[in-house]
């Protein structure tokens, strides 16, 4: 049997009917712009990751934190470089991050902040048609991560027709 690329990236909640926790996705959905609440639980496991490998390297450096950041220096490095963690951040501070701190280094929601379109699901739907370059090049996948260094290269495509300031699907007030 061929073992292909079908493996879940996320896991889906213990208890499916927990009104309150329904009513907290409703809301990150509504507030990011999410197509379903699978990119959700995709940015949770994604959490969940980064948590677990900082209790395992803390753990192996028996509580302390300096030997824990030496060991995890490659795994810091990629934290600070996607604007997850600051560079003041310490390994401590992993575990105290929250679901929205990995949503918002989203493409999507990084264009929307940066005003490329005036609500989160608009942002969505200009990266999926491919107005949107990232370093010059095309991005048609909102749920790309984006790294602090390329954030201000974040634009419309110079061929869209969303390039043109005129545009009446631009939102006020953009570059």
């Amino acid at each position: 049997m061929a073992t292909g690329n079908n493996t879940k990236r996320y896991e889906t909640p213990n208890h499916p009917f927990q009104g309150e926790r329904i009513v907290q996705e409703g809301d990150l959905l509504g507030r990011y712009g999410l197509k379903n609440k699978e990119e959700l639980w995709r940015a949770q496991s994604e959490l969940r990751n980064y948590r677990r490998e900082a209790r395992r390297l803390i753990g192996e450096a028996q509580g302390d934190l300096e030997a824990a950041e030496a060991a995890g220096e490659e795994f810091l490095a990629r934290l600070r470089r996607y604007g997850v963690l600051s560079e003041d951040d310490d390994i401590s501070r992993v575990l105290g991050l929250d679901v929205t701190d990995i949503l918002e280094r989203r493409l999507q929601t990084v264009a929307y902040r940066k005003g490329l379109a005036s609500t989160p699901e608009q942002a969505r739907q200009f990266i999926v048609h491919g107005h949107v370059v990232v370093d010059g090049a095309r991005v048609t996948r909102p749920s790309k991560t984006v790294e602090v260094a390329e954030e201000d290269s974040i634009a419309f495509d110079e061929t869209s027709p969303l390039a043109d300031e005129l545009h009446p699907e631009r939102a006020e007030g953009q570059e």
